[in-house]
């Protein structure tokens, strides 16, 4: 890299200044001895040459002075001046004196531009050391990346795993509230008919005499929670005085009274017995 700003500047200062001492000679070579026009135009290149060498000095030592810089840059304006003038009082090829009369500037900002690159310029133990810093800043990156993509492929996968198993869990809750829906109606169909209440009483008759047959459907619908029975408590009530008990407590209206509504007034009323046996006392009364 340090060849490629400072042979463009070495070039187009030793070509700067052949032309100045070229021109310096031809121009003043009419009006004074030619010896005379060399030592001149070697003296405005040679003032050049000795500035230019000690900014390089300075800048090779991390210096730099403003003064030096301003003497070099005053000598490259000489030349071009130089240029300039001879190509304006030139009778034949001006144009072309002109187009390289811009030389000597363009020389001093190449040498410009090559000290600004050797300010900035790195070693190749730090260049290095950038580049690794550059390549594991990719790689984390692309691997955070790869990471992410990852991530959001799973849950993408993960909801539509539970919205497949949702909708199918749906349509089999659908599909079996349509059945129970169609079974409890047939159902309520049976009860509400006519035929119904004749074959339960033809069937209850036989069994429990003087009980009126009611047979009626559960309710479809939330249900309350019915709180535990209360444990027996205090002496427990002999056969016969159960059956008493039942007896009166299902003949205390008209119709007679479920075994239903005889047991939870039955518990209502504070009395205790266990399930078997009070089912057991309300067959015994009903028969």
């Amino acid at each position: 890299m340090k060849a490629r700003t400072v042979l463009p500047a070495v070039a187009m200062t030793a070509v700067s200044m052949v032309l100045t001492l070229a021109v310096v000679v031809m121009w003043l070579g009419t009006v004074m001895p030619w010896p005379v026009a060399l030592v001149v135009g070697l003296g405005i290149d040679g003032g050049w040459l000795a500035t230019l060498a000690y900014e390089r000095r300075l800048a090779a030592q991390g210096d730099h002075n403003r003064a030096v810089t301003a003497v070099g840059w005053l000598f490259g304006l000489v030349a071009t001046g130089v240029l300039v003038v001879h190509a304006l009082t030139a009778e034949e090829s001006a144009s072309a004196w002109l187009a390289v009369a811009w030389l000597p500037v363009a020389a001093k900002a190449l040498w410009l531009v090559h000290s600004l690159w050797e300010r900035t310029a790195l070693t190749e133990t730090a260049l290095n050391t950038i580049r690794g810093i550059q390549q594991e800043a990719q790689d984390e990156a692309a691997v955070a990346r790869a990471r992410l993509r990852a991530e959001a492929v799973t849950e993408e996968t993960r909801l539509t795993a539970v919205t497949q198993a949702g909708a199918r869990i749906a349509r089999v809750q659908a599909k079996t509230a349509q059945t129970l829906s169609k079974a409890w109606s047939a159902l309520e169909t049976v009860r509400a008919g006519e035929e119904t209440g004749k074959a339960l009483t033809c069937v209850t008759t036989r069994v429990t005499p003087g009980v009126t047959p009611r047979w009626e459907l559960p309710v479809w619908g939330p249900s309350e929670p019915i709180a535990a029975l209360p444990l027996e408590t205090g002496p427990a009530l002999t056969d016969e005085a159960l059956d008493a008990l039942v007896n009166e407590i299902r003949h205390s209206e008209d119709p007679a009274l479920s075994y239903r509504e005889m047991a939870s007034r039955f518990r209502a009323a504070g009395h205790s017995a266990s399930e078997v046996r009070l089912r057991a006392a309300w067959k015994r009364v009903a028969v």
